[in-house]
C-alpha cells in the first residue's frame, strides 16, 4: 500500500447536484493538507472520450466544423467522441474507431495512440485518449447520432497551422492532439 502524498485533499462531504448519464455534478468540501476545510468546492464526472488526428491517403487531414454550445460558435475540430461502454485503451480505441467512421465515413488500418491525459484535471476526473490514424478512406456516408450536426472538411497540415494560428481552431485537447501528431 502507498503511502498518502501530503499535498492530497481529504473529501469530507460530496453532494450529487446533477447525476444522470450524461454527469454528475458533485457539491464537496475538502480538508487541505494544512488542516483547514474549504467548500462549496465543485467538480464533475463526465465519459473518457477519443480524438483523432485522421490523415487520408492523399496527405490531408480530416476535421469537422459543428456548433459548440459552450463557447457559443461553430469551431474546427477533429473527430472525437466518448467512450460509450467502459474505459481504458482497448475500449478508447474502438470509440476511436466508430467515432471516424460515424462522423466522417472514413475508415482506416493505421492507429496509433499517442497519449491518454486528463482533460480538465482541476474540475473533472475524465480523460482523453489522442490517436493518429494514418491512410483513411472513404467507406461510406456519415452515420450522425440524433444530437450530431456537422461538416466534415479537409484540410493540409499548412491549413491547420493556420486555423490554429489564427484562433480558429479552439479545442484544447484537439491541438494538443495536433502538436502531439507532428512529432509521431
Amino acid at each position: 500500500m502507498s503511502e498518502r502524498d501530503p499535498l492530497e485533499w481529504e473529501e469530507i462531504s460530496c453532494e450529487h447536484i446533477v447525476k444522470d448519464e450524461w454527469i454528475d455534478i458533485r457539491k464537496s468540501a475538502f480538508r487541505f493538507p494544512d488542516g483547514s476545510v474549504f467548500e462549496p468546492y465543485y467538480s464533475y464526472s463526465r465519459k473518457d472520450y477519443s480524438v483523432i488526428v485522421a490523415e487520408d491517403e492523399n496527405g490531408d487531414y480530416l476535421c469537422v466544423r459543428q456548433y459548440r454550445q459552450g463557447i457559443r460558435k461553430v469551431t474546427n475540430e477533429f473527430p472525437a467522441g466518448g467512450i460509450e461502454n467502459g474505459s481504458g485503451p482497448e475500449d478508447a480505441l474502438s470509440a476511436a474507431k466508430r467515432e471516424l467512421l460515424e462522423e466522417t465515413g472514413y475508415e482506416s488500418s493505421d492507429w496509433r495512440h499517442l497519449l491518454t491525459i486528463a482533460s480538465n484535471a482541476t474540475i473533472a476526473d475524465n480523460h482523453a485518449y489522442i490517436y493518429y490514424a494514418r491512410g483513411c478512406r472513404k467507406v461510406r456516408d456519415q452515420s450522425l447520432d440524433e444530437t450530431e450536426f456537422l461538416k466534415v472538411t479537409k484540410h493540409s497540415a499548412d491549413e491547420i497551422e493556420q486555423l490554429i494560428a489564427n484562433g480558429d481552431f479552439e479545442q484544447s485537447m484537439h491541438v494538443l492532439a495536433w502538436l502531439l501528431s507532428r512529432r509521431a
